[in-house]
């Protein structure tokens, strides 16, 4: 029976997100994606936080003169936070007399649900513009309130501080890792052994967690090899990407800071640059993550027959004896009746012998037909 090929079909795809992880997966799995889930943070809500409630009560006593909200969630969990204490009038009609920033629309929106009206939010959603808008604005004196968005903002602090402005850090939830870091170890191994086709990411300490999570398991090096040359990288916005940029890695990201252009920019990049192409005994060949696609049909393969495809496609119609085979085997030791052995399957899981043929005493060549070439399209 014929199976159904989706765009992400044959690929694994990594997901380091806490918050809407299983709405995420959903959406790429619908798309053909195999996910490994390795939730690199969790969130901490501090509404019963003693510094929250002193930061609430300053605001009261000395109204801020402009104030950022950096996340709906965060905005929203302020305002739940006051209401628990019996402050959540007072707080609106305090934080309503201020200029108000929003870092994006789902800060703007949380803003307009609270009632409070005039916000201004750059197109970019980038931190950085916010930023902008404020230096152009004279702070001397002036109270600026910053929700934050699960981790300090050390550089915005001192920029604002530096133009003479009182800051006010009002810190409504932290990230820290997950209480079972198994999934989120798992993963990390799975990036540097390139089990994975992507790693992607949704928040900003999440990818620092995963970052420092590889150099607590000791695979720092090969992990960052893998994501600079094998593992695609992706993540949903400029934020997200900062501490990945630091670490040097090629970060992917969609136009719009969005779960669901993250999903449509990872269905259009790795068939797009994660996929080979070539023609073989008359059939069209698109090897992916796991397994490959035989004129449109998808094909998976064990690891064994994935490792074996590899190598023979690597370099079409090149002759690969039957010691370099059994060297990319898993384990590294197969030999040459246990090449043979694998070969057979390969074969017979690819539906048409001829494509991978047997010269006698020297080993196998994939029957490559140069004249299609060997990437983009057909």
């Amino acid at each position: 029976m014929r199976t159904e090929v989706g765009p992400l079909t044959g690929f694994t795809v990594g997901i380091t997100a806490a918050r809407r992880r299983e709405e995420f997966g959903a959406a790429l799995e619908r798309r053909g994606a195999s996910v490994m889930y390795g939730p690199a943070i969790q969130i901490v809500q501090v509404e019963d936080d003693e510094s929250l409630r002193e930061v609430t009560l300053g605001c009261l006593t000395q109204p801020p003169d402009v104030v950022v909200a950096t996340t709906g969630i965060g905005f929203r969990g302020w305002i739940e936070a006051a209401d628990g204490w019996g402050l959540g009038e007072e707080l609106l009609a305090c934080l309503g007399t201020a200029t108000l920033l929003a870092r994006g629309p789902k800060a703007r929106g949380a803003m307009r649900t609270a009632g409070l009206k005039g916000e201004w939010s750059p197109a970019s959603e980038s931190s950085t513009e916010v930023l902008e808008k404020l230096l152009e604005m004279d702070l001397r004196g002036r109270r600026v309130a910053i929700q934050q968005h699960g981790e300090p903002l050390p550089d915005v602090v001192e920029a604002l501080e530096a133009v003479g402005a009182t800051v006010i850090e009002v810190q409504v939830y932290r990230w820290q890792p997950p209480v079972d870091l198994a999934p989120l170890e798992k993963l990390c191994r799975a990036v540097a052994d390139r089990l994975v086709d992507a790693v992607t990411f949704t928040s900003a300490p999440a990818a620092a967690s995963f970052l420092q999570t590889a150099v607590q398991l000791g695979i720092q090096a090969p992990m960052l090899v893998a994501m600079q040359h094998d593992v695609k990288v992706l993540a949903v916005g400029p934020v997200t990407a900062a501490p990945l940029d630091r670490a040097g890695l090629p970060v992917v990201q969609p136009q719009r800071a969005r779960l669901g252009a993250l999903v449509r920019e990872i269905a259009d990049e790795l068939p797009r640059s994660a996929a080979r192409h070539l023609v073989a005994a008359g059939q069209r060949l698109e090897i992916r993550g796991h397994g490959l696609l035989v004129d449109e049909c998808f094909v998976a393969l064990p690891p064994t027959g994935m490792a074996l495809l590899n190598r023979l496609t690597a370099h079409p119609g090149q002759v690969i004896s039957r010691a370099d085979l059994g060297s990319c085997m898993p384990g590294g030791s197969g030999d040459e009746h246990a090449v043979e052995m694998a070969i057979g399957r390969l074969r017979t899981a690819l539906g048409n012998p001829r494509i991978i043929q047997t010269l006698v005493k020297r080993g196998y060549r994939v029957a490559y037909d140069p004249e299609f070439g060997t990437t983009g399209r057909y």
